[in-house]
């Protein structure tokens, strides 16, 4: 027996091992075509969903990332398990594409198919490791409408009934009815991107991914962090709001238009990631004063 004889089996069964999975990714991915196509062309250019291709792209990260984790680990097929998942999912798309205009199912109907896939080809053990990259996709599926309409209204009556409280306090003539605020002689509508939902999704996807990226083993920080997020966006968005409406006073209506009201939504999401990052800082100053404080008050802490 040669040793091309030898060899040319494994090279046989290697390439048999890779074409059943390669075939059914690559029917998935033409499969969900259309799909992203029409998030391309709709929701990610919204500022709501903007953040979805972010989203999948650390997703694609954190996958990489566990590529040790998964070369350790033992390959079990569930396929009853995974034909289940993967036909739900299709069976959601397909629904979805009849009824038209359900991108929200339609976007979240990938995610079943992706664990229906995995385990098909590999098992749990497999899923147990790319878990959370999976779960962190729903950040990339659209809300529905009604969900947001519900948070929006809510959200700016709270944010106007603080704006104008303060503002009354400090002086100013002002006044309110419902999200219309009236300062001087002039009326200011506080509109949904006011609200602060468009900065709630994309900073919460940011904060649930550096927590789990960089704070995961510390397991309080980390809950303390995702805890933080809405309360950290609406005081980023209160600061907004008092800022345009104070604008307005002293310049008018008018200097609000254009590139003003773009700029204090950039600088509001930026000031919600100074916030979050500065609160990380102060907990990752008050775990190592702790640690301190223990080892300070150990039985043999002051034995040198």
């Amino acid at each position: 027996m040669t040793y091309s004889q030898v060899i040319q089996p494994a090279k046989s069964d290697t390439l048999k091992n890779l074409l059943w999975p390669g075939l059914l990714i690559a029917c998935v991915l033409v499969a969900y075509i259309p799909t992203v196509m029409g998030l391309i062309d709709g929701p990610w250019q919204t500022e709501q969903e903007g953040h979805g291709p972010l989203i999948i792209a650390a997703c694609l990260w954190l996958v990489w990332q566990s590529r040790a984790s998964l070369q350790t680990v033992k390959i079990a097929p569930a396929p009853v398990s995974g034909w289940a998942a993967l036909l739900f999912g299709l069976t959601l798309l397909f629904l979805a594409r009849l009824q038209q205009g359900l991108v929200t199912f339609e976007t979240f109907s990938i995610i079943p198919v992706i664990v229906g896939c995995i385990l098909i080809v590999a098992g749990w053990p497999a899923l147990r490791v790319l878990a959370f990259p999976i779960v962190f996709l729903l950040f990339a599926v659209p809300m529905p409408d009604w969900i947001v309409d519900a948070a929006t209204v809510p959200l700016k009556v709270f944010i106007s009934n603080m704006v104008t409280r303060i503002l009354y306090a400090a002086g100013y003539p002002i006044a309110q009815n419902g999200v219309m605020i009236m300062i001087g002689s002039y009326q200011l509508l506080v509109k949904d991107a006011c609200s602060g939902m468009n900065s709630i999704f994309a900073l919460s996807a940011i904060g649930v991914f550096y927590a789990y990226a960089f704070r995961w083993s510390e397991k309080i920080r980390s809950f303390i962090l995702l805890a933080s997020i809405i309360p950290i966006t609406i005081a980023a968005n209160f600061i907004r709001v008092l800022a345009l409406v104070l604008i307005a006073y002293y310049g008018g209506p008018d200097v609000l238009e254009g590139t003003v009201h773009d700029l204090t939504g950039i600088s509001l999401f930026v000031v919600a990631l100074v916030l979050l990052f500065l609160l990380d800082a102060a907990l990752g100053l008050c775990v190592a004063a702790f640690g301190r404080f223990r080892r300070q008050t150990a039985p043999n802490g002051g034995v040198s």
